[in-house]
């Protein structure tokens, strides 16, 4: 029997939704994405309700949240909830508006900022116990945070304590470097408790963070094949000649087109904007495109544009290819079983790249089982199955000290 209600905002491919769904004691009650895959294409065209529907189970509804009022949201859940209160709700805004990686986002304040102020609306018409949030980490400390600050307050007055902390999730086992805030709030009827402190006096060993522990060993595949055993382990076909030579000459492990600059082919393999770059020697982060992940490293930040090489560091280690779906995904918290519906293999991509990692969101279900129940949850039960993450990884030097809980 499932004791707790769950409901999710902003569900994506169900990145947040897959860590309540797989604990066991959550049921889904309903989840809501408007599907948009960039601005300019609409809704519906992310697809990502097929992907969220063939894993959790139940199909997500396709309203556009920025819309949506906690009334009208109320009245999707009613049915589902039978007259129970909603345990608790996950509100993950986009956070496109706040990516560093866009440079105008240090300067414009993107209208999709607001929707994270209006969670506050969608907490009053449901009450939940508890409220999680995850987003990048300029929601709580870049120059919109004023968006978050609204929220934060909304929250207090409704009695609400709040919890806030930005974190670069290899912390909890994620083999990415992926820097995230985190936020949980919980009603005044139950105690506050974080992942910080579910966490406090253990962590996890550096070799099982690694891009080598995520997918070394997975079969080999080529460019714009799949496995016959697995769909999901497939890369996109390479578009061109000079591509599949520039792949060809990028030393394996770590990799760059940095390393080609005295390649027989480099002045056939270097782009016009790579040689560009070279005459003005200043590289910034750009060695990162079109560049290989190092075996023994985590990989970088996975973004939702990762199906092309010329986005970031997405390439295998040896393999000439892109970094297939399934091997993302286990870089990004996923279980090995986890199924991505879409027409278009870069949706899928997609899919990853804008998800809550499951290994994470699993952590956060054991910290509202322990907002719930009052029971502190065995670190090695907050391990989810089908992921990198092995109960052996985790290293325990006893408990620190207590985090400090005063609301932040």
């Amino acid at each position: 029997m499932q004791r707790w209600t769950f409901a999710d905002l902003f569900s994506g491919a169900g990145g947040m939704s897959y860590g309540f769904h797989a604990h066991g004691d959550y049921e889904m009650v309903g989840a809501v994405d408007a599907q948009v895959g960039k601005p300019s294409s609409g809704r519906g065209t992310l697809e990502c309700n097929s992907t969220y529907a063939a894993n959790m189970g139940i199909e997500p509804f396709g309203r556009d949240i920025a819309t949506l009022s906690g009334i009208e949201l109320r009245g999707l859940l009613d049915e589902r909830l039978k007259g129970r209160r909603l345990d608790v709700l996950s509100a993950c805004p986009p956070c496109t508006g706040l990516s560093r990686a866009n440079p105008k986002n240090h300067m414009e304040d993107d209208a999709r900022n607001s929707l994270i102020a209006k969670t506050a609306e969608f907490v009053a018409a449901l009450t939940p116990s508890v409220l999680v949030m995850e987003n990048a980490r300029e929601m709580v400390q870049g120059n919109f945070r004023h968006h978050f600050n609204a929220l934060h307050a909304d929250l207090s007055e409704m009695g609400y304590k709040v919890h806030h902390g930005v974190h670069m999730l290899s912390r909890f086992g994620l083999p990415q470097q992926r820097e995230r805030a985190l936020v949980i709030a919980v009603r005044q009827d139950h105690e506050l408790h974080t992942l910080e402190e579910l966490w406090d006096g253990d962590s996890v060993r550096p070799e099982a963070l690694t891009v080598r522990r995520a997918i070394s060993h997975l079969p080999r595949v080529a460019a714009g094949e799949g496995h016959p055993d697995d769909p999901m382990h497939v890369s996109p076909s390479i578009g061109s000649e000079v591509t599949r030579r520039r792949l060809e000459a990028m030393p394996h492990d770590g990799g760059s087109w940095v390393d080609m600059l005295k390649h027989p082919d480099a002045d056939v393999v270097l782009t016009p904007a790579m040689k560009k770059t070279i005459a003005a020697g200043k590289f910034g982060s750009y060695p990162d495109i079109y560049g290989r992940l190092w075996w023994d490293r985590p990989s970088p930040t996975i973004k939702r544009e990762c199906s092309h090489f010329g986005n970031g560091r997405y390439s295998h280690p040896e393999q000439d290819r892109l970094c297939t779906v399934r091997e993302l995904a286990l870089l990004s918290g996923f279980p090995a079983n986890y199924q991505f519906k879409a027409r278009a293999v870069s949706n899928m991509y997609r899919h990853i790249g804008d998800a809550v990692p499951p290994m994470v969101s699993y952590q956060l279900a054991k910290v509202a089982e322990w907002v719930l129940t009052g029971e502190r949850p065995e670190i090695d039960s907050v391990i989810l199955p089908g992921t990198t993450l092995r109960p052996g990884d985790i290293v325990s030097s006893g408990r620190l000290t207590q985090l400090d809980l005063a609301v932040a």
